[in-house]
């Protein structure tokens, strides 16, 4: 129940924050790559009691599919907020793919959440996947992506590089994320039709506001 005015009471703020407890720990063991993990250990690592989890979640298995969506929901948020002054598609498609690369290395434990449920963040109606889509299909319509006959094979072509550049910035940190990350993105646009000028162009735009973005604590 919340208070006059529709605020939360304390009691909806306590279970706001159990909850959130209990999904920043189960995103830590996915990113570990541990998902067998049982629930006691869970809540250990959340700082509550085993009766609170199931206040909150039916199962360990319905925590990791509501941790894995929340980690989408963010990540689309922060794509969203990035990208919201921009009309191009295909400097959409390329901002939001350069901060994709760049959240790998600011917010490694939200990178490896994602990179570990790759097929669900490709199929998933939430996050990168159904951005990246829209923005492809702008660029058909806009014909800034001449190149693009299918958009399913170009999105498969664009999220395979995405978790294939995720993997290669974690196993090699000596890797620039930054410089990694552009070149990939110009290689995309050049692949969808561009002119590999524009592309070097659209890659090299500053990031507005990418500092102050990404060093909210690792929330959009």
């Amino acid at each position: 129940m919340a208070e006059r005015g529709g605020t939360p009471n304390r009691l909806d703020r306590r279970k706001a924050r159990t909850r959130a407890a209990l999904v920043r720990a189960a995103q830590a063991f996915i990113a570990q790559g541990d998902v067998n993990v049982p629930i006691l250990e869970i809540t250990q690592a959340a700082d509550v009691g085993l009766g609170s989890f199931y206040n909150h979640f039916d199962s360990r298995e319905h925590l990791f599919d509501a941790a894995v969506e929340e980690a989408l929901d963010q990540h689309g948020a922060l794509l969203d907020e990035l990208t919201a002054p921009l009309d191009d598609p295909a400097e959409i498609f390329a901002q939001a793919f350069r901060l994709t690369g760049r959240l790998h290395r600011r917010h490694p434990e939200l990178s490896k959440v994602l990179l570990n449920n790759a097929l669900t963040m490709i199929s998933s109606a939430k996050g990168l996947a159904p951005r990246a889509r829209r923005d492809i299909e702008a660029g058909m319509r806009t014909g800034r992506f001449t190149a693009v006959h299918d958009p399913d094979l170009s999105l498969a072509i664009a999220a395979g590089t995405t978790i294939a550049l995720g993997h290669l910035l974690h196993e090699h940190p000596e890797r620039d994320d930054a410089s990694t990350t552009d070149r990939l993105a110009e290689d995309l646009l050049r692949v969808f039709g561009l002119s590999p000028a524009e592309a070097a162009e659209i890659c090299h735009r500053p990031l507005p506001g990418l500092a102050a973005l990404l060093d909210r604590d690792g929330s959009a």
